[in-house]
């Protein structure tokens, strides 16, 4: 394994660099899992990655290279190596997730208070939600609406500028001022806009249902000032809007910080991290011709949505989606049945993991402190939090020194850790997993804070994986039949 602590070299930390500035352009661009998904999508299309659609027949053949999305807000790639034998080989797998904790617009999101125009919102998972207040915020997602033939269209949109703000309480008012303490129904309330002569009169005049369209418009929901925003990003009317998934997000873009440039600061690190390097990993592995002819897997990388909320859902990992689209790409490569196809060789689920914190440092067991640029990290539990086995850890080890990767460890029994989508696909697929992530700080902040490496030694290790992990399971000595011992 690596050296932790070894130097780096010049050209190691320009591609470092490199590597960095390219996912903050990633990662400024997908504010939603929707746009994530566009993102991802973007890269597997220049990369020659060709779309399949749920509903139709997955026609896939060796070396070729696919994608398929669900509820587009998943996605899953998956590249077909050239010596596949669909009776002695499976599936490579990285896995990722695409969500994070945020706040989303209420289906009925009209408020109005002290002559503020305010939208109601929902806490989505498991924020740092005072980390919200004091922000610049803006709204983008996924819009349905009623086309010029009454067909039902959806189609993304994003603000891209500050248009919501959460202010904090003044100091002087708050009479305990040692605490940090709010309702997330009353205080979590942003402002979209002061009433005026302007807005005031059509906001609050009374909406005559039976004259929308068929009575399923959405006016009188939300307040007919973002309505009308709203319709002119999509490209209809606001009575002709049907549903809004919406969600807010923070207009400050992502950054390279520290003195030397050594972290990366913004929003949804946890997971656009892990999605990124995921994807980035299978399109680099393509780049060894050879071992792709030659490899015997399907290489796929899995990034699904609602991680945040406990995934069960349709696009979750807790649906069955994942073994139906296993079983469907298989299916056109052989000849025999389907139960003799061995579903899966190993699984990478590819989360963040916690740093230890400069000021905090007691939050973190003595022996097991992941720290910055030292490498990914492989989080082990005892009670199966996280999916993590001797036998998978030690596969990973292995291709991490092949690579030049370092990797360290994360474990403390006195603390409760947040589980992953690895036990869950363990579980139901029952695939040898092993669970890792990057290090960072301030996870579910509206601002966390990551280190540049990661990015590149991420990357970089789940290419190696895809290349190397048919050759280091062939090293496998396989167990040997137990020898009986008469107790007589």
């Amino acid at each position: 394994m690596a050296s932790v602590g070894k130097a780096v070299s010049k050209d190691v930390k320009q591609q470092i660099r490199t590597s960095a500035l390219a996912f903050l352009s990633f990662l400024n661009k997908s504010v939603t899992p929707f746009h994530a998904v566009e993102s991802c999508e973007s890269i597997l299309k220049s990369a020659g990655f060709v779309e399949l659609f749920e509903n139709q027949r997955l026609k896939v053949q060796p070396k070729g290279k696919f994608y398929i999305k669900k509820n587009e807000t998943s996605i899953f790639a998956f590249a077909v190596g050239g010596a596949f034998n669909p009776t002695n080989t499976g599936y490579s797998m990285v896995v990722a997730h695409t969500d994070s904790p945020c706040l989303r617009v209420k289906p009925i999101s009209k408020r109005t208070s002290e002559q503020f125009l305010q939208v109601g919102v929902s806490p989505y998972g498991g924020g740092v939600w005072r980390s919200w207040f004091d922000r610049d915020l803006s709204i983008a997602g996924q819009v349905i609406f009623k086309g010029a033939q009454s067909e039902i269209l959806h189609k993304l949109i994003d603000f891209g500028r500050p248009v919501l703000h959460i202010p904090n309480l003044a100091i002087h008012l708050d009479s305990d001022r040692g605490k940090f303490e709010f309702n997330s129904e009353q205080h979590l309330r942003p402002i979209l806009a002061q009433v005026s002569s302007d807005n005031s009169t059509k906001d609050e005049k009374k909406v005559d249902k039976d004259q929308l369209i068929s009575g399923i418009s959405i006016i009188g929901d939300h307040h007919d000032i973002l309505l009308k925003s709203i319709g002119e990003l999509a490209g209809c009317e606001p009575e002709e809007l049907l549903d809004l998934d919406l969600y807010l997000y923070d207009t400050q873009p992502a950054n390279l910080t520290g003195l030397e440039e050594e972290f990366i600061s913004g929003a949804r690190l946890d997971n656009l991290v892990g999605t990124y390097t995921s994807i980035m990993g299978l399109v680099q592995s393509l780049g060894d011709e050879q071992a792709f002819s030659t490899d015997q897997n399907i290489r796929l990388v899995a990034c699904f949505d609602n991680e945040e909320v406990g995934s069960v859902s349709a696009q979750g990992a807790a649906s069955h989606f994942m073994e139906w689209l296993m079983r469907r790409i298989v299916a056109p490569l052989m000849s025999q049945m389907l139960l003799n196809v061995r579903l899966a060789v190993l699984t990478v689920y590819a989360d963040q993991a916690h740093a230890c914190h400069p000021n905090y440092a007691n939050k973190h067991e003595d022996c097991h402190k992941p720290t910055f640029n030292k490498g990914v990290v492989v989080k082990i539990n005892a009670n199966q939090r996280y999916a993590t086995s001797a036998v998978t850890h030690s596969i990973f080890k292995i291709i991490a020194e092949s690579a030049g990767i370092p990797i360290q460890v994360v474990a403390r029994s006195d603390l409760l850790c947040g589980s992953t989508v690895g036990p869950i696909l363990s579980a139901k697929l029952g695939i040898q997993t092993i669970d890792v992530g990057c290090p960072q700080l301030a996870m579910h902040s509206i601002r966390e804070l990551g280190d540049t490496s990661s990015i590149h030694y991420a990357t970089t290790l789940y290419s190696q994986f895809f290349n190397k992990l048919p050759s280091v399971l062939g090293s496998l000595k396989k167990h040997e039949p137990p020898t009986l011992m008469n107790v007589d």
